[in-house]
């Protein structure tokens, strides 16, 4: 099993959405998401100017952000939002644990404000998420410049001095 799979289930179940609910998505998510990449958050969530569209599904990954519309009358699963981290800008999120929901709202690309409310049961719940959203999102703003993990080179030419292996003959 990849990473995704690995670590979407638990984060569908932990968000309390049905079995059923979460393998409809996953194919759409699949044909999004890479199999390396880890899911951060799985939700529904609603659209604050658009109330009658229909129900959202909200994947968070350290690398996209998916949302995935299904409609009310047929409930054909529609792709709405598929885009990278780095491509979106003036990411905001309001988090009110009165109301137990968290605002999302973000630019994409093609400059359209995509803005979505996320209901919680518990005022707890609402700080975790809060907690979640800050570290997709700030910690990737500081981490700004590219991390070098590893280099490939040429292997050192022999400097007078260094240790050179002995071969018995």
């Amino acid at each position: 099993m990849d990473v995704f799979s690995r670590t979407f289930l638990p984060a569908a179940a932990e968000a309390g959405l049905a079995v059923q609910t979460a393998s409809r998505h996953m194919p759409v998510f699949r044909r999004c998401v890479g199999s390396g990449d880890a899911t951060i958050l799985v939700t529904r969530c609603s659209r604050p100017d658009r109330p009658v569209n229909g129900e959202y599904l909200l994947l968070l990954t350290h690398r996209r952000l998916v949302v995935t519309r299904q409609t009310r009358v047929l409930h054909r699963l529609r792709l709405h939002l598929n885009t990278e981290l780095r491509e979106l800008s003036h990411v905001t999120w309001s988090p009110d644990p009165r109301l137990h929901c968290v605002e999302l709202a973000a630019t994409a690309i093609d400059g359209i404000r995509e803005r979505f409310l996320i209901r919680t049961q518990h005022p707890k719940q609402v700080w975790q998420l809060d907690a979640l959203l800050n570290h997709a999102f700030r910690a990737r703003v500081r981490s700004a410049q590219p991390r070098i993990v590893a280099t490939v080179a040429e292997a050192p030419a022999a400097r007078p001095g260094a240790f050179q292996p002995v071969v018995a003959h």
